[in-house]
């Protein structure tokens, strides 16, 4: 949640496990905060299941946790995958110059 310079930060009702939070956000990002606070909401109920007694800070860490454990996943994917990406653009252009190569020999 930035505040740009030109952005006017407003405040914006969230509620995670059934307790309410204030932030203040701009209106470009209202709706991207209000998805985020649904999403962490599900991940912190479905990790809580039914164990109604789990401390909330202790919830909110683990939640925390998996969620940067999955977009750290994510990134070494999408890294890996750029990496292909790339290897292909390699060999392609190789093979092209292969065979122009081959043409004019």
């Amino acid at each position: 949640m930035s505040t740009p310079e030109n952005g006017k930060s407003e405040p914006v009702s969230i509620r995670v496990l059934d307790r309410e939070y204030t932030v203040g956000v701009t209106e470009a990002e209202r709706a991207s905060l209000t998805s985020a606070a649904r999403m962490l909401d599900s991940r912190m109920r479905e990790l809580r299941g039914s164990n109604k007694m789990v401390a909330p800070d202790r919830l909110a860490v683990l939640t925390a946790l998996n969620l940067a454990h999955e977009l750290q996943q994510r990134e070494a994917v999408g890294q890996s995958r750029s990496d292909d990406d790339l290897f292909k653009l390699i060999d392609a252009a190789n093979a092209r110059l292969d065979g122009l190569l081959a043409s004019n020999a």
